[in-house]
């Protein structure tokens, strides 16, 4: 097994260094070429190459707009980028956008942030599935293993990194992920997708589109996934194994001119493995279990919009989502309720007016156990939103001035205003400058409020605990926990630099303040029939701090045959506590997020029906973690042998055999390895 991934390994190097320069030193033959040449332009043009800033984004003002009109730190990934990267998860493909911390913990679960403080249980970053949120209320993240997409459906990624709070509400602090999916008459007729490798996930997918009637079409889909064990550091097998089942449908219609409806839900089956560290204090006053995770659930979306002009729109959605996991640690149960207006409207030639408001819902039910549990065990939350936003042109087509705010009360910390001001500055229609300073807010969590977890049980006599009673050592919510604090200052420039390269750069100056700590409390003996003694460790506001950085993005098409797609993020942070705290663990974050990050991906097309991918990243150490840099390499190489039919061969992690890339926080976890892996995948479009 061992000799067949060194011997593919060495022949796709070899292909990614070596075949692009060498074909595109030969002469071609100009008549015998010029079909496959205009076959590959029209290709180019679909990957949105040569347009990069014409691409149309709608994340940053909620209203279609070009990127080089957008005045915030976003970036693109489209469905030609997702296809070339050989990623087979919505995580992966995020390691192509600067500015954005992806690390894979072990085979099931990651840790995704941006502009740092990353972490499984990240809490700063909203993520967005066709404008449905999928944050957690537990801990206001995103549970990246349940976002099991198939991702030839994806349309694009719209990837923005600092604050989006103004338009998107609370948690929108450190950006934005907006992933969407293609309209249903995009997809008409049948797609099916096998893939399998060695230390690979395995999986199968079938999706089915059509006209359902004049102006309306639907699609529906079903994908299986699964992937054996994986192992930590010392060899041991982790128990990470997993499988889903996830369905859905989507309908799109166009009931008259103006009008647009879309219909769409999921349901989802997702059974893993994990191993749970639970806290007794009862002898032996704790166990490592390997115990099985169930988790279920589904959601319905409606929107319905309507345009009035090309600037006068408005748009209607709401959604339905429905969670249930069952655990040896914590079970619990959410049902969420979401309605969304919003309206834009122009004021004369130089003004125009985005507004909205929004209301959601979200009941929970707690499954506790004595090692994880919430006081209640039941709670609803509401969250009641208004936004305005102003885009006044100062200079036309030249300079624009943006300010807005939204203004939310919730049931866990009252009422935040989160506003902003931007500044466009468009000197020609090859390049743009913008400035931004911002103020987002993160709502407490139901676990920084209400949580209460036994981490670790100390047996009288140790050394570490003289009492006579066994000493419980236990994070505790906090009722007045409040929200956490930024105010952040960016400033950017793209620059279409030739015909056939564009440069994004953006860079950012952000002020914490209120930050999460864990502070020790008094010592109490516990009212249950077992006495114990705890040693609270409170959830608290007393850490503060800045963090800088720089991110570029460059774009460049070598040749028609040839482009490269190269990120580079630095970050640099500073945090400290504030006066009378006793954390100690919390100014780590500093060391949980890589201070520099590379991401260079090369697609060259060999000819009309073979095409060549590799991918190199860096990434810095994480001294708190204790986990060093590493480089890596993926290749893919595909093959068309007929229209509609797609083969690839692909390898991962070519430079390191394994590797650690984070370590779990909070629940007592072991890190896997990550391995090399090849797998193979074959798509048939009908």
């Amino acid at each position: 097994m061992q000799m067949l991934q060194r011997a593919i390994i060495r022949v796709m190097i070899l292909f990614g260094l070596l075949l692009p320069a060498t074909l595109q030193a030969q002469a071609v033959d100009p008549d015998a070429a010029g079909k496959e040449a205009a076959v590959r332009a029209t290709v180019l043009s679909e990957m949105s190459l040569e347009s990069l800033m014409e691409l149309e984004v709608t994340s940053v003002s909620k209203r279609s707009q070009k990127v080089s009109d957008a005045p915030a730190a976003v970036f693109v990934i489209t469905q030609d980028d997702i296809r070339r990267s050989g990623a087979t998860s919505v995580p992966e493909v995020l390691r192509l956008a600067p500015g954005v911390e992806v690390a894979r913990v072990d085979n099931l679960t990651w840790a995704v942030s941006a502009r740092g403080f990353n972490g499984r249980f990240a809490n700063k970053l909203l993520v967005l599935i066709d404008g449905r949120s999928v944050y957690s209320p537990l801990f206001s993240g995103v549970f990246w293993d349940e976002q099991d997409l198939l991702l030839e459906d994806i349309e694009r990624i719209e990837v923005i990194r600092g604050p989006g709070a103004s338009l998107w509400g609370a948690n929108a602090v450190n950006g934005v992920i907006n992933i969407m999916t293609k309209r249903a008459d995009a997809m008409t007729g049948g797609l099916v997708v096998a893939a399998a490798g060695m230390e690979a996930p395995q999986s199968a997918s079938l999706r089915y589109g059509g006209e359902m009637g004049n102006d309306t079409a639907g699609r529906v889909f079903i994908k299986y996934g699964a992937q054996d064990d994986s192992k930590d550091l010392a060899g041991n097998q982790l128990f990470d194994r997993w499988n889903k089942l996830h369905g859905g449908f989507r309908i799109d219609s166009k009931p008259g001119t103006s009008d647009t409806m879309t219909l769409q839900g999921d349901i989802y089956r997702f059974e893993n493995r994990e191993i749970a560290a639970l806290v007794s204090p009862d002898p032996p006053y704790g166990a490592t279990v390997n115990s099985a995770v169930h988790t279920s659930g589904g959601n319905i979306l409606a929107r319905w919009g309507r345009t009035f002009s090309s600037r006068s729109d408005m748009a209607l959605q709401a959604y339905y989502d429905r969670r249930l996991t069952t655990s040896a640690i914590l079970g619990h149960e959410h049902d969420t309720l979401d309605l969304d207006f919003q309206h834009r409207l122009p004021f004369g030639e130089a003004q125009e007016i985005i507004w909205g408001g929004g209301y959601r819902t979200i009941h929970d039910s707690i499954e506790n156990s004595f090692t994880a549990s919430m006081d209640p065990p039941q709670r609803t939350t509401k969250v009641l939103s208004l936004f305005i936003q102003d885009d006044l042109t100062l200079v036309m087509d030249r300079l624009h001035l943006i300010v807005g705010s939204k203004f939310e009360r919730n049931t866990l910390s009252g009422f935040e205003s989160q506003p902003n001001g931007r500044l466009l500055w468009t000197p020609n229609d090859r390049q743009s400058v913008w400035a931004a300073a911002s103020r987002a807010k993160r709502t407490p969590s139901r676990s920084e409020e209400d949580a209460v977890l036994h981490q670790q049980a100390i047996p009288p006599g140790d050394p570490n605990n003289p009492g006579p009673l066994p000493l419980l050592v236990t994070v505790l919510g906090n009722d007045d926990f409040k929200a956490e604090d930024l105010i952040a200052y960016e400033l950017g420039h793209r620059m279409k630099a030739t015909e056939s390269a564009t440069i994004d750069i953006a860079a950012f100056y952000n002020i914490y303040d209120d930050l999460r700590t864990f502070e020790q409390g008094a010592p109490f003996t516990s009212p249950s029939a077992t006495p114990y003694v705890v040693l609270p460790v409170v959830s608290s506001n007393n850490l503060e701090g800045r963090t800088y950085g720089i991110e570029t993005a460059v774009d460049w098409r070598l040749t028609e045959r040839w482009k490269l797609k190269a990120a580079y993020s630095y970050l640099k942070m500073k945090l400290r506590l504030k006066a009378g705290s006793l954390d100690t663990t919390s100014v780590g974050a500093e060391g949980e997020s890589p201070q520099n990050q590379v991401s260079l991906l090369s697609s060259f097309d060999v000819r009309k029906s073979l095409e060549l991918d590799v991918w190199y990243r860096y990434v810095d150490s994480l001294p708190n973690l204790q986990v060093s840099a590493y480089s890596n390499l993926d290749a893919r190489i595909a093959w068309k042998p007929r229209t509609g039919l797609d083969l690839s061969l692909a390898v991962q992690n070519i430079f390191n055999h394994r590797h650690a890339e984070f370590k779990p926080e909070i629940l007592s976890a072991q890190p896997g390895q990550i391995r090399r892996s090849v797998y193979a995948k074959a798509a048939w479009n009908f």
